[in-house]
Order: structure tokens, then C-alpha cells, then sequence
């Protein structure tokens, strides 16, 4: 879209120096697209200058003048969930939006509060709109609970299903988190823990789930042997296939 606005002519070789001479005083207007053409520079700018914002101008640039040209909007970046919200949620509710969510593969995890539950897909869909490389959000229904230390969630958006793929420091781990315990805010654990495994060392790995500390080591350590212990058939069966994936059978064995 295309807006009017008064501007500073000014010619190109000046330009930078203008510019910061603008941005200094807070006169630039930062929604609107510089133009130039062969010789000229039009520089838009919020508001007519005041009598000292006009002398500052003087003494830092010279041979300018004021005009009013037709200058193309800058495409506006929603940087927050509570911008994209902003006229959708009630404001009194949007400092109760979630400030963080669990990625796993392209699945985002979101935790609502009580007063925000009629918000869901509204919710959702802002989460698909900010993260590009999400295809669905899901949101907490329940606790950690169980042997196997599962969880329940609700869909709110976008494709609907619980598998997914989640790469993490260079492996592949394949996944259904209805079924497996998996959390990615781990990774560095899982990075620190493979890597203070050296040579043929003899590994067993209880509660080994679909493989985030077992498969780094093995994948690091070929000489190592690792034994990848779960109560959960589930996590076991992925287990089995992230070790195909990440072509670690040869020194992996999982264990039911």
C-alpha cells in the first residue's frame, strides 16, 4: 500500500549521513520506504520539523529541502504473540498469554491458562501465523502421569496429529508424543551427557525412551556399546526405528 508523506530531498551522496542525522532526532518514519532515483534521495518523515529540530538539521546537512511525495508502507513484522493478538483477546486478558511453548519437530506445545481457554484456536492459529515452521499446535490437557510418563493434549490448530519428526543436534528422532516421554528442553543435556563418553566404553542407558542420550553416543563413539533400557513398548518401537534412521545398529541394542 502506497501512503502520502512529507519528506527531505536530499542528494544520494548525503544520504547516510541524513539519515542518521534523522534518526538521531526521532523525525524518520520508519513505516515508509526510502525512494530515490539517479540523483536524489526522498526520505520520509513523521511530522513537520520544529524551529530546533529544523536549525539542528541545518548545521548537519546542507542543500535540502521539504516535499510531499507518495511513498510505498513497509510490510509491518509481527514480532509477538501479544501484537498478532492484540485486537483479537480482550486487553485485560493478553498478560495472561503463554510466554513460552515446546517445539518438537514442527509441533508446538503451548500451556493455556483457565481464563484463556475460550481463546484456543484464536490461539493456535496466531502460534501457525508466528512460527512459520509449525504445522500444528497443541495444547496441555493434563500432567505427566503414569510408568510411562505420558501426557494428554488438546488440538488446536493447524494439521491434526501427535507424530513428528524432531532433529537435534544432528539426529533424527521420530516420534508420537501421545505415546513416548520426550522433552526438547533437554537437548544440551543430551549433547553434555554424549559427549563425556570416550572410546569403547560400556553404556547402559535406563529409561532410554526413543533414544536422545543413547543414539548421540553412539553415533559419536562407534567403538562404544550401548544397551537402551525402556518399560514402555511404545518408546521402544521408536526406539528401534530412530536406530535405523540414525544408522546405529551396530553398536546400539534396545532392550524391552
Amino acid at each position: 500500500m502506497c501512503e502520502k508523506s512529507i519528506c527531505i530531498q536530499i542528494n544520494r551522496e548525503k544520504g547516510e549521513s541524513t539519515i542518521r542525522s534523522l534518526n538521531k532526532i526521532g523525525l524518520i518514519n520508519k513505516k515508509l520506504k526510502i525512494k530515490k532515483n539517479q540523483n536524489q534521495l526522498y526520505i520520509p518523515i513523521n511530522h513537520q520539523p520544529t524551529f530546533l529540530e529544523l536549525e539542528t538539521l541545518k548545521n548537519q546537512i546542507s542543500n535540502f529541502q521539504f516535499l510531499t511525495s507518495t511513498f510505498i508502507q513497509k510490510k509491518q513484522q509481527i514480532k509477538t504473540l501479544e501484537e498478532l493478538l492484540a485486537e483479537k483477546i480482550p486487553k485485560y486478558l493478553l498478560k495472561n498469554l503463554p510466554h513460552s511453548l515446546d517445539i518438537i519437530g514442527d509441533i508446538a506445545i503451548i500451556e493455556i491458562p483457565s481464563e484463556l481457554k475460550t481463546y484456543n484456536q484464536v490461539l493456535g492459529a496466531a502460534i501457525l501465523e508466528l512460527h512459520k515452521n509449525i504445522k500444528t499446535v497443541l495444547s496441555k490437557s493434563s500432567p505427566i502421569r503414569g510408568y510411562y510418563r505420558l501426557r494428554s493434549f488438546d488440538f488446536l490448530c493447524g494439521e491434526n496429529r501427535t507424530h513428528t519428526t524432531h532433529l537435534e543436534y544432528g539426529c533424527k528422532y521420530f516420534l508420537d508424543i501421545s505415546k513416548v516421554y520426550f522433552s526438547p528442553r533437554l537437548s544440551q543435556e543430551h549433547n553434555r551427557v554424549s559427549s563425556l563418553v570416550k572410546g569403547k566404553e560400556v553404556i547402559v542407558d535406563l529409561f532410554a525412551g526413543i533414544g536422545p542420550f543413547s543414539i548421540p553416543i553412539a553415533k559419536n563413539n562407534p567403538e562404544a556399546r550401548i544397551f537402551s533400557i525402556d518399560i514402555n513398548p511404545e518408546a521402544v518401537e521408536f526406539l528401534k526405528k530412530n536406530i535405523r534412521l540414525n544408522r546405529v545398529d551396530n553398536n546400539l541394542v534396545p532392550l524391552e
